[in-house]
């Protein structure tokens, strides 16, 4: 019964005809086109699932109650070598964002370009390193940020442009980086990522956000960026880590 009445909201998926939304913040609430939203999600990696394994899951989802997928994006699984994008199989990331619509899940979109997410390398590809003088990871290096751009502006981003809530997609966010203060401070690194997000999206651009820790001062410092919602990652404590992230 739970999966037929599920299945009973499916839609097309994205396209044209369906309705244009926006997620923005107001006050400390998120307003979905003018209303006050709350957002219930959960992480599911489409990268650890087999695909013939999705809908059971994002079906789950649903079932637990939430309205909204969390989804990582591995760059080392889509680029295992230099210039070799893949999409197929489980890695048809595209699939799975229908998958989510048809299900009535909107989704948090985590490309990174590091992710963490308890995966190799926290996402970013082996080959950055495979040099006499491997490249500066996670900064503002131009040799770096230019192998981020081919995988972004020209791979991922066109994919993703379909699927952005204001074209009628689900992805209602977008989160710039992971956990950057953990990392270091590179203002400029922060910025042209940004700036990359916004050239590719357009004016479609949704609700752009970063995410960290609040457990002193610097995390959210370095890893946020002025004009884009900051967030936090806590494992306990939810109380104090909202009093101090709002601090």
């Amino acid at each position: 019964r739970q999966r037929r009445r599920m299945r009973r909201h499916s839609t097309a998926g994205a396209s044209s005809t369906a309705q244009a939304r926006s997620l923005d913040v107001s006050g400390n609430d998120f307003v979905l086109n003018g209303q006050s939203h709350r957002i219930l999600s959960g992480s599911v990696s489409y990268f650890r699932v087999l695909p013939e394994q999705w809908q059971d899951r994002l079906e789950k989802l649903v079932a637990l109650g939430c309205n909204t997928a969390e989804v990582y994006v591995p760059w080392n699984l889509h680029e295992p070598s230099p210039g070799c994008f893949r999409f197929d199989g489980r890695r048809d990331l595209e699939r799975f964002l229908q998958l989510c619509q048809q299900l009535g899940l909107d989704v948090l979109l985590r490309p990174g370009p590091y992710i963490c997410a308890e995966w190799d390398f926290g996402g970013l590809p082996w080959w950055l390193l495979d040099q006499t003088d491997p490249v500066p990871l996670r900064s503002s290096d131009k040799d770096f940020l230019q192998r981020v751009e081919l995988w972004w502006s020209g791979e991922l981003l066109p994919r993703m442009k379909p699927f952005l809530a204001a074209n009628g997609g689900p992805v209602v966010a977008v989160q710039i980086e992971n956990e950057f203060g953990y990392w270091g401070s590179d203002p400029t690194y922060l910025e042209r990522l940004k700036e990359m997000l916004l050239e590719g999206f357009g004016p479609e651009c949704p609700l752009l956000f970063t995410s960290d820790g609040t457990f002193w001062p610097d995390l959210q410092a370095n890893g946020g960026l002025d004009g884009v919602l900051r967030t936090a990652n806590f494992g306990s404590e939810p109380r104090q880590r909202l009093k101090e992230l709002r601090a």
